[in-house]
């Protein structure tokens, strides 16, 4: 027996990287929000490695938070260290990452949560959903509560029939021992879902105390830190390092010598696992001819002694982990505070999604987060903000947004999910995105500031700093391209000494920055001085230097547009089209594209079917489902 519980507009289930999301943009929309969670004190938790950002994934974080997000401001507050990586490299694949205080990351979101307005957070334990008419209106927990909405979106992670397997040991449970969501699976699979199997790992912890750091490699945080959100202003500065190790001919052979005890090589997981994030087993199986692999020593926290040793992720038993461990140098004597474990779970088949991330045959339910298949708490923020946003967007009845692949890489995400759908954890890499240039971690706020302000996510203070800062950048470059660089001596000495051609003729300032090795810094000591920040003078230089390129992106994005504004109709009937293959048929009747666009990169629908359907939409002459 029920009882009625309370009404919202919108209700989160899950408190995860995509949960927390998902409820701070739903509620900042303006609608009443409900988020549900296991355990109030795992907000935000961190089961895997202590860290957040890396390529592409720094930039998805820049993103959350220029659409008035969560993870860039909390991660800013509570890193113990902060690396810019790939700074030898174009502006394209740089990206921000941090070591994160796994307990004060936690502690942080869970205070800012709990200070927003039109959010309610409830511990508790959802069963069942509740479905009328076809529509998701509501959860039920397992004390029986029954809440209401308008919009509900599930955001469970890894805890859907979570089993722990740690060599011939298997057990049901979530994540780092919490407990694990079985009755709500069961009843997706009541509803028709289409589940899969997914498998992820974490490596064992050890205690820093039992470390020999001498016998590693020191990896210092950045000098000058720089910062995921916008918002931030001073840096913390007092960081901690990790440590660089390797494995040897040693480790490997223990793992060689106990391949049969690993759940991944025994047949006890059936999951599929992460191809970019392999077991240290499997790396040594895979990669048989290299004789060592990095292994990184990672803190977890400032007033934590546990380590996180990342690269050793394993299901192997607990013994071996210890004898593979105390093979590796520096850890010789290692004592492992928690062993490493491989987790099975069941995840959504995203291809049952629209781009908004509703489900596409239970309207007023959403799913985003690890849950649709992805790996990473950065591509789950990314998805739990957009389907906050159009949760909210349902409920209130306002614009949903969809992101596309020219504005955001969490644009790439998503259609890559609900277009092409995953085998596999599905990680988010640079090479997925076809105008990465344009989606860099510089300008991840001009890019989409200007849409977070319009759903009333950025305050009129943010947005007003924006501005300004757009401003400030068009009047710089207006200015460079009008002073006159005149050869002379100096200069000539000056450019020979970093390695550039002396002038030959009175150079506009706008031109010479266009040259590899001119930057903006060596231009400043050549015109009128000016105090723009740093954050402008590098959007300055980065628009100047990349014109070329960025112009031929926008006009391969042009392009792409007029295939996304030819939409398609949702009451097509692909069957009464003549010529298309079988093949691409069934995946069309299966995706249910919006746009031409998004067809063509359905796998299985090739350029020849996209033709047909082209020219069959043109005509006007629709054949319709009944």
């Amino acid at each position: 027996m029920t009882y009625d519980a309370g009404h919202f507009d919108v209700i989160v289930i899950g408190a995860g990287h995509a949960g927390v999301e998902a409820a701070n943009a739903a509620a900042k929309r303006g609608a009443k929000t409900l988020m549900l969670t296991l355990n109030l004190d795992m907000i935000a938790f961190m089961p895997c490695n202590p860290s957040i950002g890396g390529p592409a994934k720094g930039v998805v974080v820049r993103e959350v938070d220029a659409l008035g997000g969560l993870m860039g401001k909390v991660i800013d507050q509570t890193y113990i260290q902060m690396r810019m990586l790939n700074t030898g490299k174009g502006p394209a694949v740089r990206a921000l990452r941090a070591q994160a205080d796994k307990p004060l990351y936690i502690q942080a979101m869970k205070q800012y949560l709990e200070n927003v307005e039109n959010l309610t957070l409830r511990q508790g334990m959802v069963e069942r959903l509740i479905v009328e008419d076809g529509e998701c209106k509501g959860v039920i927990t397992e004390t029986k509560a029954a809440y209401y909405a308008k919009s509900i979106i599930i955001t469970t992670g890894t805890f859907m029939r979570g089993r722990v397997i740690i060599g011939d040991l298997s057990y049901e449970s979530g994540p780092n021992n919490q407990r694990a969501s079985v009755k709500l699976s069961e009843h997706l699979e009541e509803l028709g879902f289409d589940l899969v199997r997914f498998k992820t790992g974490t490596p064992p912890r050890v205690n820093s105390h039992t470390v020999d750091y001498s016998k590693t490699e020191i990896q210092p945080g950045d000098e000058n830190p720089s910062h995921f959100s916008y918002e931030t202003v001073d840096a913390i500065v007092d960081q901690i390092p990790c440590w660089l190790t390797y494995t040897n001919e040693q480790t490997h052979q223990i793992i060689d010598d106990n391949l049969g005890l690993s759940a991944m090589y025994s047949g006890m997981i059936k999951g599929t696992g992460p191809r970019y994030c392999p077991s240290i087993e499997d790396k040594v199986v895979r990669f048989h001819d290299k004789p060592r692999h990095q292994i990184f020593l990672e803190p977890e926290g400032r007033n934590t002694e546990e380590v996180y040793v990342q690269g050793l992720s394993t299901s192997l038993p607990e013994y071996v982990q210890r004898d593979m461990l105390r093979s590796i140098p520096g850890l010789e004597e290692a004592e492992i505070m928690r062993a490493g474990y491989a987790i099975e779970y069941d995840a959504v088949v995203p291809t049952q999604l629209w781009p908004t991330l509703e489900v596409k045959n239970i309207p007023g339910l959403f799913t985003a987060g690890q849950l649709n298949g992805t790996s990473g708490y950065e591509e789950a923020a990314g998805q739990g903000i957009m389907a906050g946003i159009n949760a909210a967007a349902r409920a209130l009845e306002k614009e949903s947004l969809i992101l596309d692949r020219s504005q955001a890489y969490i644009g790439v995400l998503i259609d890559d999910l609900v277009t092409k759908g995953t085998n596999e954890p599905y990680r988010l890499l640079t090479s997925r995105a076809e105008y990465r240039l344009l989606l860099r971690h510089d300008n991840a706020d001009m890019r989409l500031t200007a849409i977070g302000y319009q759903l009333g996510l950025i305050s009129e203070e943010r947005y007003d700093r924006f501005v300004e800062k757009q401003e400030q950048v068009d009047v710089e470059k207006k200015r460079l391209a009008k002073v006159t660089i005149k050869p002379s001596e100096a200069l000539t000495t000056a450019m020979q000494d970093i390695g550039a051609t002396p002038l030959k003729e009175p150079t506009k300032a706008l031109d010479l920055m266009k040259r590899p090795e001119i930057n903006y810094a060596f231009i400043e000591t050549l015109v009128e001085p000016t105090d723009l920040s740093e954050a402008v003078k590098e959007q300055v230089e980065i628009q100047i230097k990349y014109q070329g390129y960025i112009e031929k992106s926008n006009q391969q994005v042009d392009r792409m547009k007029k295939m996304e504004s030819k939409l398609i109709p949702s009451n097509i009937d692909y069957d009464a089209i003549g010529g298309i293959a079988t093949e691409a048929k069934e995946k069309l009747k299966k995706v249910r594209p919006l746009s031409v666009g998004q067809a063509s990169r359905i796998s299985g629908v090739n350029p020849a079917d996209v033709s047909i359907l082209l020219v069959y939409i043109e005509q006007g002459n629709i054949a319709k489902v009944d």
